[in-house]
């Protein structure tokens, strides 16, 4: 078995496309496999076709219109309780104690892509 195969798989939500790809270069350099999308509704569609291939999620908290990352989120834990949840965001901070999901983490924007992935990372070890 190779090591993409055996490699943790994460979905990252991120509707800023540069900040996007930035990070799955970085999170693939790290190790990982990772599926993205740009916005809530594809990202809640991702979760229920792939969501038991996944170790963790990293998700923005402003997707646009639709679903943001709080109910990304929400929906990820309805379907795999104890999945890893790292928020990233340049404002909504302050909301994570009142909205986040149990044992997740949160990232300001601006980040370092090291800080992300120590996170993730993290939360896995924990999960195991």
């Amino acid at each position: 078995m190779s090591t993409a195969q055996t490699a943790p798989v994460l979905l990252y939500a991120e509707d800023d496309t540069m900040i996007r790809l930035a990070l799955v270069d970085a999170l693939e350099e790290a190790g990982f496999r990772v599926i993205s999308a740009h916005d809530g509704d594809a990202t809640i569609q991702l979760l229920h076709e792939q969501g038991q291939t996944l170790n963790g999620l990293i998700t923005d908290i402003n997707l646009g219109d639709g679903p943001d990352g709080w109910c990304v989120a929400r929906t990820a834990r309805e379907l795999m309780s104890g999945l890893p949840v790292v928020y990233v965001s340049a404002v909504s901070e302050h909301e994570w104690t009142s909205h986040g999901v149990p044992n997740s983490v949160m990232i300001t924007k601006p980040f370092v892509a090291a800080q992300v992935v120590v996170a993730i990372s993290s939360l896995l070890i924990v999960s195991e």
